[in-house]
Protein backbone atom coordinates (compact mmCIF):
# COMPACT_ATOMS: atom_id res chain seq x y z
CA UNK A 1 0.00 0.00 0.00
CA UNK A 2 1.24 3.74 -0.50
CA UNK A 3 1.82 6.83 1.15
CA UNK A 4 -2.20 7.80 0.79
CA UNK A 5 -3.63 4.42 2.13
CA UNK A 6 -1.49 4.89 5.02
CA UNK A 7 -2.77 8.28 5.59
CA UNK A 8 -6.23 7.33 4.92
CA UNK A 9 -5.80 4.36 7.84
CA UNK A 10 -4.44 6.63 10.25
CA UNK A 11 -7.35 9.37 9.91
CA UNK A 12 -9.70 6.99 10.01
CA UNK A 13 -8.48 5.31 13.11
CA UNK A 14 -9.94 5.24 16.74
CA UNK A 15 -7.40 7.78 17.94
CA UNK A 16 -7.41 10.01 15.03
CA UNK A 17 -8.71 13.24 16.06
CA UNK A 18 -12.50 13.67 15.51
CA UNK A 19 -12.48 17.31 14.63
CA UNK A 20 -10.16 16.65 11.36
CA UNK A 21 -11.39 18.47 8.16
CA UNK A 22 -12.32 16.07 5.51
CA UNK A 23 -10.97 18.78 2.61
CA UNK A 24 -7.87 19.18 4.41
CA UNK A 25 -7.20 15.25 4.44
CA UNK A 26 -8.63 14.70 0.16
CA UNK A 27 -5.78 17.29 -0.48
CA UNK A 28 -3.26 15.59 1.53
CA UNK A 29 -4.51 12.28 -0.54
CA UNK A 30 -3.97 14.32 -3.60
CA UNK A 31 -0.24 15.18 -2.73
CA UNK A 32 0.62 12.00 -1.22
CA UNK A 33 -0.67 10.16 -4.67
CA UNK A 34 1.56 12.84 -7.07
CA UNK A 35 4.21 12.10 -4.36
CA UNK A 36 4.21 8.23 -4.49
CA UNK A 37 3.83 8.80 -8.10
CA UNK A 38 7.07 10.93 -8.41
CA UNK A 39 8.86 8.18 -6.44
CA UNK A 40 7.97 5.41 -8.92
CA UNK A 41 8.74 7.22 -11.61
CA UNK A 42 5.67 7.30 -12.82
CA UNK A 43 5.72 11.62 -13.46
CA UNK A 44 8.26 14.09 -13.59
CA UNK A 45 7.95 17.48 -11.95
CA UNK A 46 9.47 20.44 -14.34
CA UNK A 47 8.73 23.71 -12.33
CA UNK A 48 4.99 23.11 -11.23
CA UNK A 49 3.93 21.03 -13.90
CA UNK A 50 3.36 17.70 -13.76
CA UNK A 51 4.53 15.55 -17.15
CA UNK A 52 3.56 11.95 -17.68
CA UNK A 53 6.33 9.01 -18.15
CA UNK A 54 5.14 5.53 -17.80
CA UNK A 55 2.00 3.68 -16.45
CA UNK A 56 3.27 2.52 -12.88
CA UNK A 57 3.50 -1.22 -12.52
CA UNK A 58 3.39 -3.32 -9.15
CA UNK A 59 0.95 -0.14 -7.80
CA UNK A 60 -2.57 -0.27 -5.73
CA UNK A 61 -5.50 0.43 -7.65
CA UNK A 62 -6.07 3.66 -6.35
CA UNK A 63 -2.46 4.95 -7.40
CA UNK A 64 -3.08 3.30 -10.65
CA UNK A 65 -6.04 5.34 -10.43
CA UNK A 66 -4.13 8.34 -9.90
CA UNK A 67 -1.66 7.66 -12.51
CA UNK A 68 -4.54 7.27 -15.41
CA UNK A 69 -5.74 10.89 -14.32
CA UNK A 70 -2.33 12.73 -15.08
CA UNK A 71 -2.65 15.29 -17.78
CA UNK A 72 -1.41 13.66 -21.14
CA UNK A 73 -1.09 16.95 -23.21
CA UNK A 74 1.22 19.84 -23.15
CA UNK A 75 1.09 22.41 -20.88
CA UNK A 76 0.27 19.71 -18.77
CA UNK A 77 -0.78 20.20 -15.73
CA UNK A 78 0.24 22.07 -12.58
CA UNK A 79 0.99 20.56 -8.80
CA UNK A 80 -1.95 23.17 -7.72
CA UNK A 81 -4.36 22.56 -10.00
CA UNK A 82 -3.73 18.79 -9.48
CA UNK A 83 -4.42 18.96 -5.60
CA UNK A 84 -8.16 20.57 -5.86
CA UNK A 85 -8.67 18.43 -9.11
CA UNK A 86 -7.82 14.83 -7.71
CA UNK A 87 -8.67 15.53 -4.05
CA UNK A 88 -12.39 16.02 -4.80
CA UNK A 89 -14.09 13.60 -2.08
CA UNK A 90 -10.89 11.41 -2.29
CA UNK A 91 -10.87 10.72 1.63
CA UNK A 92 -14.25 9.39 1.66
CA UNK A 93 -12.81 7.16 -1.41
CA UNK A 94 -9.74 6.30 0.54
CA UNK A 95 -11.69 5.70 3.83
CA UNK A 96 -13.48 3.35 1.50
CA UNK A 97 -10.46 1.25 0.77
CA UNK A 98 -8.92 1.40 4.27
CA UNK A 99 -12.27 -0.04 6.07
CA UNK A 100 -14.12 -3.29 6.30
CA UNK A 101 -17.05 -4.10 8.14
CA UNK A 102 -16.98 -4.53 11.89
CA UNK A 103 -17.30 -8.29 12.50
CA UNK A 104 -18.68 -8.88 15.26
CA UNK A 105 -17.74 -7.26 18.56
CA UNK A 106 -14.10 -7.05 17.36
CA UNK A 107 -11.76 -4.88 18.71
CA UNK A 108 -11.25 -2.80 16.20
CA UNK A 109 -14.43 -1.42 15.74
CA UNK A 110 -15.83 2.10 16.40
CA UNK A 111 -17.72 4.69 15.36
CA UNK A 112 -15.83 7.52 13.93
CA UNK A 113 -17.59 10.15 13.73
CA UNK A 114 -16.19 10.70 10.13
CA UNK A 115 -19.31 10.54 8.15
CA UNK A 116 -19.99 7.12 9.18
CA UNK A 117 -23.15 5.89 10.83
CA UNK A 118 -22.19 2.06 11.66
CA UNK A 119 -19.19 0.10 13.20
CA UNK A 120 -16.27 -0.05 10.93
CA UNK A 121 -12.73 -1.42 11.47
CA UNK A 122 -9.26 -0.18 9.88
CA UNK A 123 -7.32 -2.79 7.95
CA UNK A 124 -5.29 -3.39 10.88
CA UNK A 125 -1.74 -4.12 8.55
CA UNK A 126 -2.54 -0.66 6.25
CA UNK A 127 -2.81 1.00 9.59
CA UNK A 128 0.57 -0.64 11.81
CA UNK A 129 2.62 0.23 8.73
CA UNK A 130 1.24 3.80 8.86
CA UNK A 131 1.57 3.82 12.39
CA UNK A 132 5.44 2.59 11.99
CA UNK A 133 6.10 4.98 9.63
CA UNK A 134 4.73 8.33 11.56
CA UNK A 135 6.72 6.88 14.79
CA UNK A 136 9.71 6.36 12.70
CA UNK A 137 9.63 10.00 11.44
CA UNK A 138 9.24 9.04 7.79
CA UNK A 139 9.75 12.40 6.44
CA UNK A 140 6.86 11.99 3.70
CA UNK A 141 4.18 10.89 5.99
CA UNK A 142 4.88 12.69 8.76
CA UNK A 143 4.70 16.15 6.15
CA UNK A 144 1.38 15.00 5.12
CA UNK A 145 -0.06 14.34 8.57
CA UNK A 146 1.13 17.38 9.93
CA UNK A 147 -0.46 19.28 6.35
CA UNK A 148 -3.70 17.50 7.67
CA UNK A 149 -3.93 18.41 11.38
CA UNK A 150 -2.84 14.47 12.66
CA UNK A 151 0.58 15.42 13.72
CA UNK A 152 2.95 18.05 14.70
CA UNK A 153 5.57 19.53 11.93
CA UNK A 154 8.89 19.29 11.84
CA UNK A 155 11.09 22.13 13.09
CA UNK A 156 12.54 21.51 8.89
CA UNK A 157 9.88 20.32 7.26
CA UNK A 158 12.03 20.22 4.24
CA UNK A 159 14.67 18.27 5.78
CA UNK A 160 15.69 14.48 4.44
CA UNK A 161 12.95 15.57 1.39
CA UNK A 162 14.38 16.14 -2.21
CA UNK A 163 13.47 19.33 -4.16
CA UNK A 164 10.33 17.32 -5.46
CA UNK A 165 8.98 16.25 -2.04
CA UNK A 166 9.14 19.64 -0.25
CA UNK A 167 7.73 21.34 -3.48
CA UNK A 168 4.63 19.54 -3.23
CA UNK A 169 4.69 18.83 0.52
CA UNK A 170 4.53 23.41 -0.19
CA UNK A 171 1.75 22.91 -2.26
CA UNK A 172 -0.23 20.87 -0.30
CA UNK A 173 0.50 23.11 3.17
CA UNK A 174 -0.54 26.31 0.28
CA UNK A 175 -3.47 24.23 -0.46
CA UNK A 176 -4.78 23.65 2.88
CA UNK A 177 -4.42 27.37 3.99
CA UNK A 178 -6.36 28.49 0.81
CA UNK A 179 -9.19 26.31 2.10
CA UNK A 180 -9.22 26.76 5.66
CA UNK A 181 -9.19 30.53 4.55
CA UNK A 182 -12.69 29.89 2.52
CA UNK A 183 -14.04 27.95 5.48
CA UNK A 184 -13.93 30.87 7.43
CA UNK A 185 -15.05 33.59 4.95
CA UNK A 186 -18.07 31.42 4.78
CA UNK A 187 -18.46 30.90 7.96
CA UNK A 188 -18.66 34.56 8.62
CA UNK A 189 -20.65 35.86 6.07
CA UNK A 190 -23.31 33.25 7.35
CA UNK A 191 -22.88 34.48 11.04
CA UNK A 192 -23.60 37.86 9.54
CA UNK A 193 -26.66 36.39 7.84
CA UNK A 194 -27.52 35.10 10.57
CA UNK A 195 -27.18 38.30 12.45
CA UNK A 196 -29.55 40.06 9.80
CA UNK A 197 -32.71 37.80 10.93
CA UNK A 198 -32.31 37.67 14.49
CA UNK A 199 -31.84 41.67 14.90
CA UNK A 200 -35.12 43.42 16.36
Amino acid sequence: MGTAHDLSALAASPDADPGLEEGDLSLALAGAELLDLVGVQAVLLVSDRILPLVSPRHVDLMLAEAASKIVQDSPYETVENWLWRRGRDLAARYRAAVEVAAPGDSTWSYRHPFRRGHPMVVNPFVLRHGIDRLESGEPLLVGLAAAAGMAEAPTDESDGLTDDEAFILAEVHRAITQLAAERQRRSVEQGAYDNIWRAP
